[in-house]
């Protein structure tokens, strides 16, 4: 679906936002796009959905040129903005006939697929009322059904459940889902981990203008190398010079908190609880749990 060869993007100002990238994406993959403020992520969207162009290398999206066929890849894709652009003087109904209008969708087919859409984003039953009084969660909703009226192969989405409470989130998950096991490639740009996680097969990290790694979750989980304990201290100072003595794992200090990554956290964990309690340091708080992608990121990016 994407093929992205060695590609530079530079401003005017000589920043080189994107370094020499190359990435492929396999159609009906859910991808997920990962990285600091900073990293280059909005600017490689930007090139890839043909509002930049690269200053060096190709880019080719369902088989266009994002240069030399610049509308055919527009006609292409959808693009599910951070900001809701749903206009709330209009129903939901009219909302969908306006995207219609702008996505040249033929006229004898936008009343059954708008009727489609509002179904499956469940809104069919407040279709004709004003999208002002909808709730963040329907009008987010609304918002990515709009970039669906023209059946797109790819739909890039831009932070799409930035603000919205845990239900609101989790009913647009079930939506992405549904339209992605149903062949759309899905394009993620998120600060959520936890949403990569639940949603993408396949992970890659931009860092100062390059893709560091790429993974699905779990393989990049497993990078972190163990289980992470958790501890918290009478003398946090102490422990942390204990425990790297004892060699028990990756130790680190982070606020008022100790991390430990290590292998067989379960089997070590008495051991450690020993070495503080023979030398007089009280442990208040010891937990233990497997690797996330914030853990991963964090590892990555030091960030």
């Amino acid at each position: 679906m994407i093929e992205v060869e060695n590609v530079t993007v530079t401003y005017q100002n000589g920043t080189t936002a994107v370094n020499n990238v190359s990435i492929d994406i396999p159609r009906g993959t859910f991808f997920g796009f990962l990285g600091p403020n900073g990293a280059g992520k909005t600017t490689l969207v930007k090139t890839i959905a043909t509002l930049l162009q690269p200053t060096t290398g190709s880019i080719v999206v369902n088989g266009y040129d994002t240069v030399q066929d610049r509308q055919r890849v527009r006609e292409s894709i959808g693009y599910m903005p951070q900001e809701t652009s749903v206009d709330e003087e209009l129903t939901g109904r009219e909302n969908l006939e306006f995207a219609c209008d702008a996505y040249n969708v033929p006229h004898d087919r936008r009343e059954q697929k708008i009727t489609e859409i509002l179904k499956l984003v469940q809104l069919d039953d407040v279709a004709d009322q004003r999208a002002g009084r909808y709730s963040g969660g329907m009008q987010k909703r609304l918002d990515a059904a709009t970039s669906l009226v023209h059946n797109p192969d790819l739909v890039f989405l831009d932070e799409p459940t930035t603000g919205l409470d845990p239900n609101a989130r989790n009913q647009l998950w079930e939506y992405f889902q549904q339209i992605n096991n149903e062949g759309t490639t899905m394009f993620l740009t998120t600060q959520y981990l936890e949403e990569a996680d639940h949603l993408c097969e396949d992970i890659a990290v931009m860092q100062q203008g390059n893709v560091e790694i790429r993974d699905s979750p779990a393989g990049l989980k497993q990078r972190i190398g163990g289980d992470i304990i958790t501890i918290k201290t009478s003398d946090n100072d102490k422990a942390t010079d204990l425990l790297n003595q004892a060699e028990h794992g990756t130790i680190n200090q982070n606020g008022d908190q100790i991390t430990i990554t290590t292998e067989q956290a379960s089997k070590k964990a008495p051991a450690i609880l020993t070495t503080l309690q023979d030398h007089g340091v009280t442990t208040e708080t010891f937990t233990i749990r497997e690797p996330t992608l914030d853990d991963v990121f964090i590892s990555l990016t030091n960030k």
